[in-house]
């Protein structure tokens, strides 16, 4: 079984590794494709993104491939950041931009709710155009401020519902268990076999 994880994000890719229990070397990410063209990420989903991620890698590469999509769902900012998590203070923004912006949005906003969720969908996809999704979530709330350097992303300002630290704060095992990406990780890792068998078809 020979798979390619579409993403740069070395951290990313530690983390997808380390859930999966994973070597180093194995398996590839796109910097072992610097040919394969940038996808853009103009899907209203994040199952739209993460299939047209996948395909085009898998279409390219010749190998299958994982894509995800993911990101926080913040009711009191009516969904957003959501599709737009990763570039919410505009293309090229830093984690700590991101935040910030959040941030100040929600505080202009003192009576909206707090309450979010980190979405995440995962699609594998072949040469030949089948795909598979696996999901998780994870449900919490937004902090004040940023705590805790662990993680990436909006983890310094994400506490999971029946804890009082956030992601950022979390040992990575005790993340990884909980998070929306651990949990589809874990629905890929049961099922991930039967993709490969012959005229399979999953969603999970």
């Amino acid at each position: 079984m020979k798979l390619v994880i579409a993403t740069r994000n070395h951290k990313k890719m530690e983390e997808i590794r380390r859930i999966l229990a994973l070597p180093e070397n194995d398996p590839f990410s796109l910097d072992d494709f610097p040919g394969c063209p940038e996808v853009i990420e103009d899907g209203r989903t994040f199952a739209e993104n993460a299939d047209k991620k996948a395909l085009a890698v898998a279409r390219f590469t010749g190998l299958t491939a994982l894509a995800d999509d993911s990101g926080l769902v913040v009711d009191g900012l009516n969904g957003a950041p959501g599709v737009f998590s990763a570039r919410y203070a505009g293309e090229g923004a830093s984690d700590a931009q991101n935040v910030s912006k959040l941030l100040d949005e929600l505080s202009a906003r003192p009576d909206a709710p707090r309450t979010a969720r980190f979405e995440c969908v995962l699609s594998l996809a072949d040469p030949d155009g089948r795909t598979a999704h696996f999901t998780g979530t994870v449900e919490g709330h937004i902090t004040n401020h940023p705590m805790g350097h662990n993680g990436f992303g909006y983890d310094p300002i994400f506490i999971p519902n029946g804890h009082d630290v956030t992601f950022a704060l979390m040992p990575a095992a005790d993340k990884d268990a909980m998070s929306h990406r651990g949990r589809a990780l874990a629905a890929l890792a049961r099922n991930i076999n039967t993709f490969f068998e012959p005229k399979n078809s999953l969603v999970q």
